[in-house]
C-alpha cells in the first residue's frame, strides 16, 4: 500500500512540477513577446516616476536650522536668524545659477536656429534634393537639442533645491539623512536624464517611422536620427566649456585670494567670490556633466542604429532597436541597486560612505550581465548578418551572445577604468598620500609630481580600452564597438545619481560654512564631499572612456555612411593612413584637443584674474570684511556678474572651433582628410583628458587629506605651509579636472557625430574629394 500510495504521490508531485514548469514557460514567452516599444516605454516612465517619487522625498525636508539638543544631539542653531540665512544663502545660489542659465541658454537658442538652417540647406543639397532626409535631420538636432538643455537645466534645479536640504540633514545624528538626502537629489537627476533620454530618441524613430515605413528604408531612418546626437552634444559642449569658466574662475578667484593670502576658511561668508563658486557647482560640474552624459548616450545609440540597421531584415524592428532596449534594462537594474544605499545597508559612519557609492557601480554592473543576456535573446534573431566595415560582400553572421558579450565588455571595461581612477585619485591609495608629502618641499614639487601622475595613470585605462576594441571588433565589428559604448553607459542612472551627488555635498558644505553653524556640520558635509570626489573621478573616467568607444563608433559608421553613398568606391579597404592628405590631418587631428585645452585653460586664468582683482579690491575698501565677525557683507553680485559674463564670451571659440574644423575640413579637403582629422583627435583626446582629470583630482583629494592631518603629524594640517602648497596645486587642478578635462569628452564626440551627419555633403563635393580637389 505504501508503495502504490508513494507512486501516487510520485505521479501527482511530477504532474504539479509539468504544470509549474508549463506556466513559467509560457509566462517567460510573453515576456519574450513584449514588443520592443512596451519595453522602452515603460522604462522611460519608470524612471521618471522614479526621480519625480526622489524628489517627493527629498521636498519633505523644510529649510529650517535644527537647535542643538541633549536628547537628540543635532547640530546647528535653532534661532530664526540661521533660518532666515541659509534661505537667503538658498535663493542666492538659485538666483544666480538660474540667472547664468538663462543667459547661456539664450545663446544656445540663436545656435541652434542658426545651425539647424546650415544642417537643412547643406544635407538638402548634400542628398540630391531629398527634403525628407533634411527636414527630419533638422528636427531630431532642434530635438536633441532641447532635450539636452532640458536635461541640465533640470540638473540645476534639483542641485540647489537639494543642497540646503543636505546642509539641514547633516545636523541630524548620524549620517544615513545627509547621504540619502544627497544621493536621492543625483538619483532625481540620474533616473529623469535617462527617462527623457530614451523616451525623446525612440519617440524621434517611431515619427519618423511613418514616412520611413519600409525595412529598406531604415538606414535613412537611422542616418536621419544622427541629428540628436548632434544637437545634444553642441549644447553640452557649451555647457561643459561654459559652466566650466564660470565655476573655475570663481573658485580659482576665491581659493587664492581667501585661503592663499588672507588664510581664510574655504566657503567662509567674508570671500566675495564664495557665492560664485557654489552657483558654479552647480551650473558646471552638475547641469554641464547631465548634457555631456547625455551627448554620450544620444551618440552611442545613434551610432549603433546606423551601424546595425541591416539587422532589420533578419530581425525586424524590435533587434535594430536592440541598443535602445540595452539603455531601457539599464534603468531597471539601477533602480533595483539603489535600494541598497537607502535601504539594504544604509550609510552608518563615514567610512561606510565611499564603499556605498562604490557598490552602487559594482552591483550595476554586475546585474546588467544576466539582464543584456536575457534581452539579446528576447529581441535579436538567433542568426543575423552584418555587412563588415572592411572588404568586399564580407558579412559576418552574429549571434545575441556575441552581441551579450560586447556590451558586457564595455560594462565591465568601464568598471575597471573607474577603479583605476579611484586609485590614482583616492587618498585612501599611494598616489594621493605621495602626493600630498610632495607638498612639504614646497609648490613645486607638488606640481611636478601632480603632472606626473596624471600621465601615469593614463596607461592602465588605454590598455583596457584597446582590450574592448579589439575583443568587440573582432566579435561584431563596428557594431561590437557601438555596443560597447552603450555597455559603458548601461547604468548610466546609476552613474550619474554618483556624480551630481559630490556637488551637492560640496555646495552643502559651502552653505554650512557661510551660515555659520556648528563646525561639526561642516566637517560630516566635508567627509561627503571628500567621498564624492573620488566618485566623480570614478565618473569621469566612465565618462571618458564611453567618449573614446562613442567616438570610434560614430567615426566607423562616417566610413560606412561614406562607402554606401560612393557605392563602395571609397573605403572599400579601409581608411588608409598612409595616403598624403590623410595623414597630414591625423596630425592636425592631434593637435586640436591641445588648442582646445589651451584656450578653455587660458579663459579660466583671465576670468580668476579678473575674479581675484575684485575679491582683493573689496577687501581693500572695506578692511571690515577680514574681521572675525565683520558687520557688513560683502558684494556676492560683483562676482557673479565677472564668472557670468566670462563665461559667456570665452565659450564661444573652443566650441566654435570644434563645430568648424571638420565641417570646414570636409567641405574643402575631403572624407579622406577628415578620416585623419578624426582619428588623430580621438588618439590625442582620450590621453590628454585622462591624464588631466586625474591630476586635478588628486591635487584636490591631496588638499583634503592635508586639511585632515593634525598640527603636530609630518604634514601640519591646514594653515601650515605645507597646506599653502597642496592649494597651489589644487587650484591649477581645478581647471584641469572641472574645464578642459571633462570638456575633451565631447571634443571627439562632437567632431565625429558632425562628420557622420554631414557626410553625404562631402560625398557630393568632387566625389568626396572636396572643393580642392588634393587626392
Amino acid at each position: 500500500l505504501c508503495k502504490v500510495e508513494g507512486s501516487m504521490f510520485f505521479n501527482h508531485l511530477v504532474t504539479i512540477l509539468l504544470f509549474v514548469h508549463f506556466n513559467l514557460s509560457t509566462i517567460s514567452m510573453r515576456i519574450l513577446q513584449l514588443s520592443a516599444t512596451s519595453i522602452i516605454a515603460g522604462a522611460s516612465i519608470l524612471a521618471l516616476l522614479w526621480a519625480f517619487l526622489q524628489f517627493l522625498i527629498i521636498s519633505r525636508i523644510p529649510i529650517k536650522s535644527i537647535g542643538i539638543s541633549d536628547e537628540t544631539s543635532l547640530m546647528g542653531g535653532n534661532d530664526d536668524a540661521t533660518t532666515t540665512r541659509l534661505n537667503e544663502i538658498y535663493e542666492a545660489i538659485y538666483e544666480g545659477a538660474e540667472s547664468f542659465l538663462r543667459a547661456e541658454y539664450s545663446v544656445c537658442f540663436l545656435f541652434v536656429f542658426l545651425f539647424s538652417i546650415v544642417i537643412f540647406v547643406l544635407i538638402f543639397w548634400g542628398t540630391g534634393w531629398n527634403f525628407a532626409k533634411a527636414i527630419f535631420t533638422t528636427l531630431s538636432f532642434i530635438l536633441g537639442a532641447i532635450t539636452s538643455m532640458v536635461s541640465g537645466y533640470l540638473g540645476m534645479k534639483v542641485a540647489v533645491f537639494s543642497n540646503v536640504r543636505t546642509t539641514i540633514s547633516a545636523q541630524k545624528p548620524g549620517w544615513t539623512a545627509c547621504f540619502n538626502t544627497a544621493f536621492r537629489a543625483g538619483a532625481v537627476m540620474g533616473f529623469a536624464l535617462c527617462g527623457l533620454g530614451i523616451a525623446m530618441l525612440y519617440s524621434s524613430a517611431l515619427a519618423f517611422r511613418v514616412h520611413y515605413s519600409d525595412p529598406s528604408d531604415w538606414i535613412s531612418l537611422t542616418e536621419c536620427l544622427t541629428g540628436f546626437g548632434l544637437g545634444g552634444s553642441s549644447i553640452a559642449m557649451f555647457g561643459r566649456v561654459g559652466g566650466g569658466i564660470y565655476t573655475k574662475a570663481a573658485d580659482v578667484g576665491a581659493d587664492l585670494v581667501g585661503k592663499v593670502v588672507h588664510g581664510i576658511p574655504e566657503d567662509d561668508p567674508r570671500n566675495p567670490a564664495t557665492i560664485a563658486d557654489n552657483v558654479g557647482d552647480n551650473v558646471g560640474d552638475v547641469a554641464g556633466m547631465g548634457s555631456d552624459l547625455f551627448g554620450s548616450f544620444a551618440e552611442a545609440t545613434c551610432a549603433a542604429l546606423v551601424i546595425g540597421s541591416s539587422i532589420s531584415y533578419s530581425g525586424g524592428w524590435d533587434a535594430m532597436m536592440f541598443p535602445i532596449i540595452v539603455s531601457a534594462v539599464g534603468v531597471a537594474v539601477c533602480l533595483i541597486c539603489s535600494f541598497i544605499a537607502t535601504h539594504i545597508r544604509p550609510v552608518t559612519s563615514e567610512k561606510q560612505v565611499e564603499s556605498a557609492l562604490k557598490t552602487q557601480l559594482i552591483a550595476t554592473t554586475i546585474l546588467m550581465i544576466p539582464a543584456v543576456y536575457f534581452a539579446a535573446n528576447a529581441y535579436l534573431p538567433e542568426t543575423f548578418k552584418l555587412k563588415a566595415t572592411v572588404g568586399a560582400d564580407v558579412y559576418f553572421v552574429l549571434s545575441p551572445l556575441d552581441a551579450t558579450l560586447s556590451v558586457i565588455m564595455g560594462a565591465v571595461g568601464g568598471l575597471i577604468i573607474g577603479l583605476i581612477t579611484e586609485y590614482y585619485t583616492s587618498h585612501s591609495y599611494k598616489p594621493v598620500r605621495e602626493l600630498a608629502d610632495s607638498c612639504k618641499t614646497g609648490a613645486a614639487t607638488n606640481m611636478i609630481y601632480g603632472i606626473a601622475l596624471g600621465y601615469k595613470s593614463v596607461i592602465t585605462p588605454v590598455l583596457v580600452l584597446a582590450c574592448v576594441v579589439y575583443g568587440s571588433f573582432s566579435l561584431c565589428d563596428m557594431y561590437g564597438v557601438a555596443l560597447a559604448a552603450i555597455g559603458f553607459l548601461s547604468n548610466l542612472a546609476t552613474g550619474l545619481t554618483i556624480d551630481v551627488y559630490g556637488p551637492v555635498c560640496d555646495n552643502a558644505g559651502g552653505i554650512a560654512e557661510m551660515a555659520e553653524l556648528d563646525p561639526r556640520v561642516r566637517e560630516k558635509t566635508d567627509a561627503l564631499d571628500a567621498a564624492g570626489n573620488t566618485t566623480a573621478a570614478i565618473g569621469k573616467g566612465f565618462a571618458i572612456g564611453s567618449a573614446a568607444l562613442v567616438s570610434l563608433a560614430l567615426f566607423g559608421a562616417f566610413v560606412t555612411r561614406i562607402r554606401d553613398s560612393s557605392n563602395s568606391e571609397l573605403f572599400l579597404n579601409g581608411v588608409n593612413m598612409l595616403e598624403p592628405l590623410t595623414f597630414a590631418f591625423l596630425i592636425i587631428g592631434g593637435m586640436i584637443p591641445f588648442a582646445f585645452a589651451a584656450m578653455t585653460m587660458k579663459s579660466v586664468g583671465l576670468a580668476a584674474m579678473e575674479m581675484v582683482m575684485e575679491v582683493q579690491r573689496q577687501f581693500d575698501e572695506k578692511p571690515h570684511l577680514l574681521d572675525e565677525n565683520p558687520s557688513e557683507r560683502p558684494d556676492y553680485d560683483a562676482c557673479i556678474a565677472i564668472s557670468t559674463n566670462a563665461s559667456l564670451k570665452e565659450m564661444v571659440p573652443p566650441g566654435a572651433m570644434v563645430i568648424f574644423t571638420p565641417l570646414l575640413t570636409g567641405i574643402f579637403f575631403g572624407v579622406n582628410a577628415v578620416s585623419g582629422l578624426l582619428v588623430g583627435s580621438l588618439i590625442a583626446s582620450v590621453q590628454l583628458a585622462i591624464s588631466m582629470s586625474n591630476s586635478g583630482g588628486a591635487w584636490d583629494n591631496a588638499k583634503k587629506y592635508i586639511e585632515k592631518a593634525t598640527p603636530d603629524s609630518d604634514l601640519k594640517g591646514k594653515g601650515s605651509e605645507i597646506h599653502k602648497a597642496a592649494v597651489v596645486g589644487d587650484t591649477v587642478g581645478d581647471p584641469f579636472k572641472d574645464t578642459s578635462g571633462p570638456a575633451l569628452n565631447i571634443v571627439m564626440k562632437l567632431m565625429a557625430v558632425l562628420s557622420l551627419v554631414f557626410a553625404d555633403t562631402f560625398y557630393a563635393i568632387n566625389g568626396g574629394h572636396g572643393v580642392f580637389n588634393l587626392s
